[in-house]
């Protein structure tokens, strides 16, 4: 049997911020997914068997990807991460979050 196809996209989001909303964004959700995990640096919010967010931080941004086993799903984790990131950086002007699909 073979393993399931996992579509990805990713997006970068240049902010001196991205290790708190990296941390906002995981404790918000590991109230209803309790096996996030994260630390300053990464973090990674499994919303399902075969859906998921990672987020990595670094001094100059926020590397954002989601994972999921078709493009309606896939399509719908982009905005639900992009909705929520603007929800938490509301103070900051980071544009259009670009997403690119990834292999």
């Amino acid at each position: 049997m073979s393993e399931p196809v996992t579509l990805a996209a990713q997006a970068r989001i240049d902010t001196q911020n991205g290790s708190r909303y990296l941390t906002q964004l995981c404790k918000h959700w590991s109230h209803k997914f309790p096996e996030t995990t994260f630390t300053p640096e990464r973090g990674v919010v499994p919303f399902g068997e075969d859906r998921r967010f990672t987020a990595e931080a670094d001094p100059d941004g926020l590397t954002l990807r989601v994972e999921a086993p078709d493009l309606e799903t896939l399509t719908r984790m982009q905005g639900v991460v992009a909705e929520h990131l603007a929800r938490f950086a509301f103070r900051e002007d980071l544009g259009g979050i670009a997403w690119t699909r990834v292999v």
